[in-house]
């Protein structure tokens, strides 16, 4: 696809950016003609080799681990320095691992702590760091990555699940805050065929494929179109969730 302009002169910003949903997200809006911030942990190279990728140019990548609050301020005044603007946050970056839902004992409190910093303070941080830069785009939008796992109860371990739940609420409150500069928009998608949860099959998937009313399996760029037209599209939508789940909330 080549570049299409509807983002030109934009600058979006997607932590978690290295591989999945993350780094399809990036890929479309460098299509649109958007300049790219790609954020990761420690992916480096991954991440250089989605910048590599994009169209357009002017694309970097830089490191944002959701632990380290003054890094993620550090690279928002980088990306101020660099590029004078940003449009569009989204965060993608989060973190889970598989516990069955009924081994209470396995879920433990270092566990419980690293789900929690990682899906709800890291994302609160990040939006905390670059709420002037997309306040002064006056029409900012931030895309936060859930997970259907927040309304069903469901998901790679209870933590995970209630830790998305936390986003969605907290999406909704700085949807008030927020405007009507920026729009806080949630994308919750079902189970999505990437390796983002360690452990997880591919026979597992393709149940969960097979058990949605679609019958779909999900793919990272279905969910990335979501983001996209979140942007692009949705210009009158904000404290609102969309669910790419091919009917599984049903």
């Amino acid at each position: 696809m080549a570049a299409d302009g509807r983002l030109s002169g934009k600058v979006a910003v997607v932590t978690g950016a290295s591989s999945g949903i993350g780094a399809a997200s990036a890929r479309l809006f460098a299509e649109a003609g958007a300049k790219v911030v790609v954020g990761y942990n420690q992916g480096v190279d991954r991440a250089k080799a989605v910048v590599a990728a994009l169209k357009g140019s002017g694309h970097q990548a830089m490191r944002l681990p959701l632990e380290d609050t003054a890094q993620i301020e550090k690279v928002a005044a980088a990306v101020k320095a660099e590029f004078g603007r940003c449009d569009i946050l989204v965060n993608s970056a989060g973190f889970t691992r598989m516990v069955p839902h009924k081994d209470l004992v396995a879920l433990d409190d270092d566990l419980i702590d690293q789900v929690l910093t990682a899906n709800v303070r890291g994302p609160f941080a990040t939006i905390r760091a670059f709420a002037p830069l997309l306040k002064a785009s006056g029409e900012g939008v931030i895309v936060n990555i859930s997970s259907g796992a927040a309304q069903s109860g469901t998901g790679s371990s209870i933590i995970y699940g209630a830790s998305k739940a936390a986003l969605n609420t907290m999406s909704m409150a700085l949807a008030r805050v927020l405007a009507p500069e920026i729009r806080v928009i949630v994308v919750a998608p079902g189970m999505v065929h990437t390796g983002f949860v360690p452990g997880r099959t591919e026979e597992m998937m393709a149940a969960a494929a097979a058990a949605a009313p679609l019958k779909r399996a999900i793919e990272a760029e279905d969910v990335a179109l979501a983001v996209l037209a979140s942007v692009t599209h949705l210009t009158h939508t904000t404290g609102s969730i969309i669910s790419v789940d091919a009917g599984r909330h049903l």
